[in-house]
């Protein structure tokens, strides 16, 4: 039996689908991840043979003004869940890096993050490295699916009311469908090894900006709305986003012999469960 934190977010929805009655699946009404007396008290009452950590504060703006808690729930909540001596796959994010690269980021790069966002994230890696008896983190970006709210869902809404939108172009890395990345995890279960502990990268293949990301959205959509293409300072948010962020996947699929499908073939699967 397996747990899955954060249940109900866009990963955890994915991954009841794939593991059905083989896991228990909470959320923060169910289970406090940074309540460490919590968590302690819950995993003795259970058996399980792993723990997916799908739970993370991901209002990356929001986390501008809201450290405190970005930084219980992305830092603190994981070290708590690897301190449990229960093995790991806890998901990050291309945020622990500053984004100037020009190439795609390998695991051994150095993490320079630049938001409050991206900062509790990599202290949350690096609290399950530290604690776990073992442990997978799998770094993604652009996280989308059916469920939830994320960008694919915002597009197909505001193309649908609007003649144009203008979408940021400067910043580039590849969407990632979260039905890939939970297939992913699973396949990745069954060959978690004791003592191992161990950083991957997983996005789908294929490099785009969120500009062309829109574009193939609508197009594949069906819906007649014009994209145009602007520069991140004429769209200011409050957290830094980066500006490249592609992940090199050869360790995991190398590792675990994973095939990766292309960002715009996954983009058309996910607009197909959503028509």
């Amino acid at each position: 039996m397996y747990l899955v934190t954060g249940a109900n977010g866009q990963l955890g929805n994915e991954l009841r689908l794939l593991l059905k009655d083989n896991a228990l699946y909470v959320d923060k009404d169910q289970l406090d991840i940074t309540d460490t007396e919590a968590v302690k008290g819950f995993v003795s009452a259970n058996r399980f043979d792993a723990i997916i950590n799908c739970a993370a504060y991901t209002a990356v703006d929001k986390a501008e003004g809201d450290e405190k808690l970005a930084g219980d729930i992305n830092a603190r909540g994981p070290e708590n869940l690897a301190k449990t001596g229960i093995p790991l796959i806890h998901i990050s994010t291309d945020y622990v890096f500053d984004g100037t690269n020009c190439r795609p980021y390998v695991e051994t790069d150095a993490a320079n993050p630049q938001s409050v966002y991206g900062r509790t994230k990599l202290a949350g890696e690096q609290a399950v490295l530290e604690n776990a008896s073992a442990a997978v983190i799998i770094r993604t970006a652009w996280l989308y699916s059916e469920f939830g709210n994320n960008f694919v869902k915002t597009m197909r809404r505001l193309g649908a009311e609007k003649a144009q939108l203008n979408v940021v172009f400067d910043q580039v890395g590849t969407p990632t469908y979260a039905a890939d990345l939970a297939a992913a995890v699973v396949h990745i279960l069954p060959r978690l090894r004791p003592g191992m502990k161990e950083i991957f990268h997983f996005s789908n293949e294929g490099v785009c900006s969120w500009y062309d990301f829109a574009v193939e959205i609508m197009k594949l959509s069906g819906l007649d709305c014009r994209i145009n293409p602007i520069e991140s300072k004429d769209y200011p948010t409050p957290a830094r986003r980066p500006f490249y962020s592609v992940l090199n996947k050869t360790k995991i699929k190398q590792t675990f012999n994973i095939e990766i499908n292309h960002w715009k073939e996954s983009l058309q699967s996910c607009l197909k469960h959503l028509s």
